[in-house]
């Protein structure tokens, strides 16, 4: 089972970086679409699809993280 975990965590890795890199450069970044501690509940719907799957692909990186923990 921590084999796979491993596999699993580090083909997440790699796909958040080729998503990061994807990514085009723009002023506000990741945090302007939040707008500052989630003020705009639109913060979500004016994010691209890129920026979208950033944002799961870390949500999955972070569990996988602290699943991994426990399991050692």
């Amino acid at each position: 089972m921590l084999i796979f975990l491993n596999i699993v965590h580090v083909l997440i890795a790699i796909a958040l970086i080729v998503v990061i890199m994807m990514q085009k450069r723009n002023e506000g970044g990741f945090t302007g679409s939040f707008g500052g501690a989630f003020e705009n509940s639109n913060a979500w719907k004016r994010m691209d699809g890129l920026a979208k799957l950033t944002a799961v692909l870390t949500a999955i990186f972070l569990l996988l993280s602290l699943i991994q923990a426990l399991v050692r």
